[in-house]
């Protein structure tokens, strides 16, 4: 299996998440621009890259087990300390379009299992994401 960055994995957790229900959305894909723009964890990603790495990511998720691919390359490639950010980044473009569909339910809770996120952690997690989007 090839290995890819802490990076790329942040942002295949986030088009893994964008792609769940089938359709990425004009906020979903402007909200991972803006993520991958503005955080910290990717000050030293060369933003012209962020297109060709979601490519990729789509490209795996094509194939016969794309998803456990992706999964795989994911769990492989972050650092323990990453896997609560690649968590809340998943939250953050399931959210960004105000809808969460039933795929993406599941996708997230794939997510949190496969990089071992205990269930009180991700509750926090969802919570924090949860309040950033309510509206008055």
């Amino acid at each position: 299996m090839k290995t890819i960055s802490h990076h790329s994995a942040l942002i295949y957790v986030m088009v893994l998440i964008a792609a769940s229900d089938r359709v990425m959305s004009e906020k979903e894909m402007r909200a991972i621009g803006d993520l991958v723009k503005h955080l910290p964890v990717f000050a030293d990603f060369e933003e012209h890259r962020l297109v060709h790495v979601s490519q990729e990511c789509a490209s795996i998720l094509q194939e016969k087990d794309g998803l456990d691919a992706v999964l795989g390359l994911v769990k492989e490639a972050l650092p323990d300390h990453l896997r609560e950010t690649a968590y809340w980044l998943a939250l953050e473009i399931a959210l960004s379009d105000s809808r969460v569909m039933l795929e993406e339910v599941r996708v997230l809770e794939l997510i949190r299992r496969t990089l071992g996120i205990e269930r009180l952690e991700a509750a926090a997690l969802e919570r924090g994401a949860r309040a950033r989007y309510q509206v008055a």
